[in-house]
């Protein structure tokens, strides 16, 4: 796992693997989730990565308060 920052678009960046992505999907208002040719995830880009953490990461469907998107991904699989 490799992680950017670009202070320019204040956007960061989750390599989870060294794969093309050839497909993405914005699950949250600035998350977009990057898959590879086999529906794998390969990436996430967080936009608007300074703003406080509450307000990128939290799932609303989420009953802890430690709940995140990163939680429920697991070895989640992009469906086509």
């Amino acid at each position: 796992m490799k992680i950017s920052y670009d202070k320019a678009t204040d956007s960061l960046y989750i390599h989870l693997a060294d794969r093309a992505s050839v497909d993405s999907d914005e699950v949250r208002d600035g998350v977009i989730l990057d898959y590879d040719a086999n529906g794998a995830l390969v990436g996430i880009d967080v936009q608007h990565a300074s703003e406080p953490i509450s307000k990128v990461w939290w799932y609303p469907s989420c009953r802890l308060a430690s709940c995140s998107p990163l939680d429920r991904l697991g070895s989640a699989t992009h469906q086509q």
